[in-house]
């Protein structure tokens, strides 16, 4: 083929082959990943730790193999949308090995599975390269099923009708946001090809970790293997100081998704991202480029978000429970350094109408059990501490004649046992807390041993579903002495014990093998009942934003079971008549959720978010599409009106002037508030003497 000289003739027909060149570059072969020396090494150590000291016991055989296996391809291919049928049939042959492999380091079963994967992702690409090749037709009335956590393994030929859907249902979202037919084939086209490098970028170590945690997190969702690198990143976590937003991420299908947000931290004072929010796209500063991240790897977003303090970063947010392609929204937050300061306990007065009158309330808020440990055990007279600045706070409220007290627990996830059991003692006069029993050695019982209380009066702990670890153990320990109301929604249910090893102690080696953090116990309640997977069922519920099915231990397949051991002994009840007025303040409770307009508005709110997160298809005809959003953002629109109107304020005429003119309104609290004042009302002057004569005989 003879090419003109001339340079503008020259351009065009490069111009003219770049397709051409984008699919063959697109097809170009992945060399295949092999295994490393050093992994046999590692994988033997995981298997002898876990199998000798993990809490279940689980004996390596065919039946563990099995669940290995399933575990393994839901890790790779969670959707089922690369593996074919024909593939997965193929794979049986290592259904029932995974255990010799394990116990021998024969690591080849994770690298033919997934040698397999990395070509089904590459042929996938090559085949959007083509169907970006001609605008889809947006007038057919179609659906795209995009909920697929019952789909079965599919032909080559559904999984390309799946993705003809699916990457129209993409095209479709885009052009919805006002995007032009070419500019939306040029981003998708770009995504793809930005996930066909990170393909061409995984390694033999991303390989091995997954198989490993594969294996690992078949025996319960907390053990796991970190590498040397992922090592480096929990120490990070662990700290509580570095700099960024303050969420935690996760993989969800091709999404990173918000699973949690950490006090102190950016993201959780704007109050903007919630649990199961996905992130698509990152823009550094206020107005840098979006960075589309769907299908990116958890580290690299993360890199992306990460940045120093004090500047800006833009997360463009899919909605939890919204269809893929749905519209998005856009915010920006300014990265923090979170500080153990930014996490302490603090103190507010809540004013509750009572007749004519109004009752004082304290109320606590306590974002996470810590402890300056080096400060204590230095002997720094002002360390730092969850009991330390609680007592405080009680004594400033008891000066401020606040009639009845709430602890606020939500989204508090735990952390120093320590201090959940000292914690317990400022409401108890001594008295066991805890039982732990590990999968070595006797139980053992972690008593509150300080005489005294700081807070004799009527008590409401306020939790929810990110109640979790420590949490519980105070939550339950409050319950079972009787000593308050427990208000709110079932907890997280996170009641087993982990242990990190450090698996180059027990070899003499100059390679980093990493570590694995590994469930040795669990936690008892007083009465024995295990907060594990069940967690704290409060006292009185209430309704809740949060999906308790999808949230929380019990929504993992591999979470280790409630049960329960014998109790530590018979526990004098200590509480202010709690047990003799509940009956009557749920029926009050109930009728206030039917009666007060905020509170009705409130379970409306929930019943449409349920509605949409039922909802498993989305349509792929534009008209249709654009009348739907039209008539969501009409009836959200409408919905924050009456609210505000509830509220006394003036209505808003667009969603966007609702964001901007949002008004904080904490209807959880300010109910668990009128629970209390009813908690009073009912209260005997007896009652409210102090009764907290705490105790267990054996």
């Amino acid at each position: 083929m003879r090419i003109s000289r001339h340079p503008l003739k020259q351009f065009l027909f490069l111009l003219l082959l770049l397709p051409a060149f984008a699919v063959a570059e697109q097809q170009a072969e992945i060399p295949e990943l092999k295994p490393q020396p050093q992994q046999a090494l590692v994988e033997q150590l995981v298997a002898t730790y876990t199998s000798r000291l993990h809490f279940a016991s689980r004996e390596l055989d065919d039946k563990l193999s099995s669940e290995v296996f399933e575990r393994y391809l839901e890790m790779l291919d969670p959707s089922k949308v690369y593996f074919t049928r024909d593939d997965i049939a193929g794979f049986e042959k290592h259904r029932h090995v995974i255990d010799d492999a394990l116990k021998s380091g024969r690591v080849d079963v994770a690298y033919d599975i997934y040698n397999t994967l990395l070509k089904r992702m590459v042929e996938r690409i090559a085949s959007i390269d083509v169907l970006l090749q001609k605008e889809p037709d947006f007038s057919v009335d179609e659906y795209f099923e995009f909920d697929r956590r019952d789909a079965d393994w599919q032909t080559a030929a559904e999984l390309d009708e799946y993705w003809r859907k699916r990457i129209k249902n993409e095209a479709l979202g885009l052009m919805l946001a006002d995007k032009t037919w070419d500019e939306t084939r040029e981003l998708l086209s770009k995504r793809y090809s930005n996930f066909r490098r990170r393909v061409a970028q995984v390694n033999s170590g991303d390989v091995f970790d997954l198989f490993i945690n594969a294996y690992a997190q078949t025996l319960d969702p907390h053990t796991m293997y970190f590498s040397p690198r992922d090592s480096e990143e929990f120490e990070i976590r662990m700290s509580l100081s570095y700099e960024g937003i303050g969420a935690s991420l996760q993989m969800e299908d091709e999404y990173v998704t918000i699973m949690n947000t950490i006090p102190g931290g950016a993201a959780h004072r704007s109050g903007e991202l919630k649990p199961k929010d996905r992130i698509t796209a990152v823009g550094e500063g206020d107005d840098g480029e979006m960075t589309d991240v769907v299908g990116w790897r958890l580290d690299e977003v993360v890199d992306l978000i990460r940045g120093p303090k004090d500047t800006v970063v833009r997360l463009q947010i899919l909605p939890a429970g919204a269809a893929p392609g749905t519209s998005e929204r856009v915010i920006s937050l300014v990265r923090s350094e979170i500080k153990l300061e930014e996490q302490a306990a603090q103190a507010s007065v809540l004013e509750v109408p009572e007749g004519e009158h109004s009752r004082k309330l304290g109320v606590i808020k306590v974002p996470a059990f810590y402890l300056d440990f080096r400060g204590k055990v230095s002997g720094r007279e002002d360390y730092r501490s969850t009991t330390r600045d609680v007592r405080r706070l009680i004594g400033e409220l008891k000066e401020k004649g606040v009639d009845g007290l709430i602890l606020d627990l939500r989204y508090n996830g735990g952390g120093s046992l320590q201090e959940a059991a000292e914690l317990t003692g400022l409401f108890i006069d001594q008295g066991p807390v805890v039982q732990i029993r590990a999968s070595a050695g006797p139980k053992e019982v972690i008593e509150d041993v300080e005489p005294g209380v700081a807070w004799d009066g009527p008590l409401v702990v306020l939790v929810n579903r990110f109640s979790a670890s420590a949490s519980e153990i105070f939550a339950g320990a409050i319950q079972d002495y009787g000593r308050g109301l427990v208000v709110g929604t079932r907890t997280f249910g996170k009641g087993t014990v982990q242990h990190l090893v450090d698996l180059n102690r027990m070899l003499n080696t100059e390679t980093d093998l990493g570590q694995l953090k590994m469930t040795i116990g669990m936690y008892y309640r007083v009465n024995g009942a295990s907060t594990q997977h069940r967690g704290v069922v409060p006292d009185i519920e209430l309704p809740s934003e949060l999906d308790i099915d999808s949230i929380g231990e019990s929504s993992q397949p591999t979470a280790l079971p409630w049960d329960e051991i014998e109790p530590v002994g018979k526990i004098r009840e200590v509480g202010i008549a709690a047990r003799d007025v509940l009956p009557k303040m749920r029926e009050e409770v109930s009728k206030r959720q039917q009666e007060d307009e905020l509170f009705r508005l409130f379970v409306d709110d929930l019943r449409e978010l349920n509605r949409l997160r039922d909802e498993t298809r989305v349509s792929l005809q534009i008209e249709k599409r654009q009348k739907e959003q039209a008539e969501r953002d009409a009836l959200q629109l409408e919905r924050i009106n009456k609210r505000r109107l509830a509220l006394g304020l003036a209505e808003v005429k667009s969603l966007e002037e609702a964001a901007e003119a949002e008004e904080e309104h904490d209807l959880v609290l300010q109910e668990a508030g009128r629970i209390l004042r009813d908690y009073l009302v009912e209260l005997t002057p007896a009652d409210r003497g102090q009764r907290l004569a705490a105790g267990a005989s054996p």
